[in-house]
């Protein structure tokens, strides 16, 4: 929470300075530690400027009666300081008003601050805080106010927060320091920690511990230390003097798996793993320390204990979970519960099964030599064995690693008398990888079987939420369905799996039949729900992992937002021919006739069914009307090869003729026949060329078409 925060109270005081008048363009520097949220503003006036503005006041009528001042001209005068003969007439729209010019005397910084800065601090968002001192007019914090510095310039600002008075001594670093640290000026802040053993740049802080990561993996040759940009986050917001030392663990420890070994490090004691070469873990570790160093090794010998004691329990886990095979431990995710009204994690397990038979079946194409065949024994069996690892003792202790022991365990254990080891491989492969993709920069599974295994498992979690209308809103997302979702989109794409969405869930739904549950999906709004979440699941896809303009994607979408791969390809089409003139001049018609057929619905003018040859009058019109069948015919030919760029460019030769038939024919005519089959012929162009995109959200340049 606390990068975010240190950038939020940055905006929030940038904002501030702005709005009251005190910085036209402030240098804003701000630091961060555990320990400190801070922010030097530099360029900061010590007053506000005097401004001179008119006031109106009451109408004349009402200020004067028979030539006399009323009170509510007294009363006007007195408001804006002035004597009532220097109030003066104004003539308004609205009539004659009493008008007078008054300086503003601006207010000084130290006053505005004083003021202000309590309730931008008590402003910023934590994800959790609570009030740490009684009374009902108490701040809420994310921790215990300790101290508080305020300064302009010299001089400490007045103010209050959390019952803390602000004055100009800071806190040094808890151990290494001496005592309060008292700042002179603003100016001087970072270097008056530094002295106090406290790095308050974030950036700097990450520096040293690179170069220290570096300089102690040099003393073993051939090793690296292994990135982790989360992990070197994390531990640079849990210091601020950092340091590192260079640990060391038994080599009989490496015959755990890699995943073990690194969750155990990383997650439970924020360590960097070592690796050789050729990316081998080796038997070493780096701790990020929060002091100057560790010269007697005390520190590593104490780390170097608790990690060895950590890496027993695992080996341990390992061992004991051993004794009860993955297909043996099926029965018992009947007691584990996957969420209270859509029953335990063995009625997922059901769920999941039948919707990847379902998957299997769509993607299976009659032709064996296809490339996406998904081998059903393979995707059958790792949806029954996916979560039983919830039932093992490693994934009790280290939950990071559920999905990963089982495909882990998948691949050790013998699954299966009749299984070839290449099908158990896969099968475990398909467990390892099912809660993939996590993050929209995380892999995708590596295998069809993986991919189908993922889509089914969240297909499933997000049907079941959303029946119980556990609908993410604002940024409450308890259930993580937003990342599930993104996680459907990316695989579909990139696996490039023909899959409708719609069907998707209409699958989700018939693997509830016959559950308690299936009485939650009678809500009206349920598919519009569903269908609303995916396309800003699938809006976000294309423009921000696909990089399509807004108005590209918002064309795309319009016109059909069901299939990932398919909106996709049309996307590539559309920005890769939105350069050219025709189509921007095309884009700007179909504009044009949406809105004439929006108006003819507006005013109630019928619009025929079809075409009326015997009704076009205009030679314009005829013309459209005869190329119109033979074009669209071309679009749907090769809109149904997927060769979309070729269909837009066969829409874009239409523009001579569509320009023409707006220059020299009148649409909305008094004659009621040519009218309607006017409009049915504008109809027609939209019904037949929407189906790559809606070309009227294309944004243009207001060229004349």
């Amino acid at each position: 929470m606390i990068d975010g925060a240190r950038e939020e109270l940055a905006r929030r005081v940038g904002d501030l300075l702005s709005r009251e008048r005190l910085a036209e363009s402030a240098v804003l520097e701000p630091y961060s530690t555990p320990r400190r949220i801070a922010l030097v503003a530099r360029g900061v006036a010590s007053a506000q400027s005097d401004v001179e503005e008119q006031v109106t006041g009451p109408a004349v009528k009402v200020a004067f009666k028979d030539g006399q001042p009323t009170p509510a001209a007294h009363a006007f005068a007195k408001k804006v300081g002035v004597d009532l003969s220097q109030v003066k007439t104004v003539s308004t729209p609205k009539g004659e008003y009493l008008s007078a010019r008054v300086v503003k005397k601006g207010r000084s910084a130290a006053e505005i601050l004083g003021e202000a800065l309590p309730r931008e601090i008590n402003s910023l968002y934590w994800a959790k805080n609570m009030y740490w001192r009684p009374g009902k007019t108490s701040e809420r914090f994310v921790r215990p106010v300790r101290w508080v510095v305020a300064m302009l310039g010299e001089n400490p600002v007045s103010m209050e927060f959390d019952g803390i008075r602000a004055g100009t001594e800071t806190s040094g670093h808890r151990i290494l320091s001496n005592g309060p640290v008292s700042l002179r000026t603003p100016n001087t802040y970072a270097e008056a920690l530094l002295k106090a053993a406290v790095v308050a740049c974030p950036q700097q802080r990450e520096q040293r511990i690179r170069k220290a990561l570096d300089a102690a993996t040099r003393t073993i040759p051939g090793a690296r230390w292994r990135e982790d940009k989360d992990l070197l986050e994390t531990v640079v917001n849990l210091t601020e003097f950092p340091s590192v030392i260079l640990g060391n663990f038994d080599r009989e420890f490496l015959s755990l798996p890699e995943e073990v070994l690194v969750t155990v490090m990383r997650d439970h004691q924020k360590y960097f793993a070592v690796e050789d070469a050729n990316g081998k873990l080796v038997p070493h570790f780096l701790a990020v320390l929060n002091t100057d160093g560790d010269p007697q090794g005390l520190i590593r010998h104490g780390n170097e204990r608790v990690l060895r004691a950590r890496f027993r329990d695992a080996r341990f886990f390992w061992d004991t979970d051993q004794k009860k095979p993955l297909r043996e431990r099926v029965e018992m995710l009947r007691s584990v519960t996957f969420q209270k009204d859509l029953g335990s994690y063995f009625d997922k397990t059901m769920r999941v099964q039948f919707i990847c038979s379902q998957i299997s079946t769509w993607l299976n194409p009659d032709n064996p030599d296809a490339t996406k065949v998904v081998r059903d024994g393979v995707v059958h069996k790792a949806a029954l064995l996916a979560k039983t690892d919830l039932t093992t003792e490693l994934v009790k202790e280290f939950t990071e690693l559920q999905g990963i022991v089982g495909g882990l365990y998948a691949r050790v254990q013998q699954l299966d008398a009749s299984l070839p080891e290449p099908t158990r491989f896969a099968i475990a492969d398909a467990i390892y990888d099912q809660y993939k993709p996590e993050s929209m920069e995380d892999s995708v599974p590596r295998t069809t079987e993986g991919a189908v295994l993922s889509l089914a498992d969240k297909v499933d979690s997000i049907a079941g939420m959303f029946a119980l209308c556990l609908i993410p809103s604002g940024s409450k997302d308890p259930f993580a369905l937003r990342r599930q979702a993104n996680g459907m989109v990316k695989i579909i794409a990139e696996h490039r799996l023909p899959l409708s969405l719609a069907r998707l869930f209409e699958t989700a739904r018939e693997a509830y039949h016959g559950t308690a549950a299936e009485k939650k999906f009678k809500s009206l709004t349920y598919d519009q729900d569903i269908r609303n979440f995916f396309r800003e699941r699938l809006e976000f896809y294309l423009r921000d992992v696909g990089g399509f303009a807004y108005d590209v994607v918002n064309a795309v979408l319009a016109a059909g937002a069901d299939d990932v791969v398919n909106a996709a390809e049309r996307a590539q089409a559309v920005a890769k021919v939105r350069p050219s003139e025709d189509f921007e001049s095309i884009s700007v018609a179909f504009k044009r006739m949406k809105n004439i057929l929006r108006q003819a619905g507006e005013t109630g003018k019928h619009v025929g069914e079809r075409v009326d040859p015997a009704l076009l009058r205009e030679e314009e019109e005829r013309a459209l009307a005869e190329a119109l069948p033979k074009t669209a015919d071309s679009v749907r030919q090769l809109g149904s090869k997927g060769n979309y760029e070729q269909a837009l460019l066969e829409i874009a030769k239409l523009r001579p003729l569509v320009d023409c038939f707006f220059d020299k024919v009148m649409v909305m005519v008094e004659d009621e026949g040519v009218r309607a089959n006017r409009l049915a012929l504008l109809q027609a162009m939209l019904n037949e060329f929407s189906t790559i995109a809606d070309f009227s959200e294309i944004v243009t340049e207001g060229k004349k078409s």
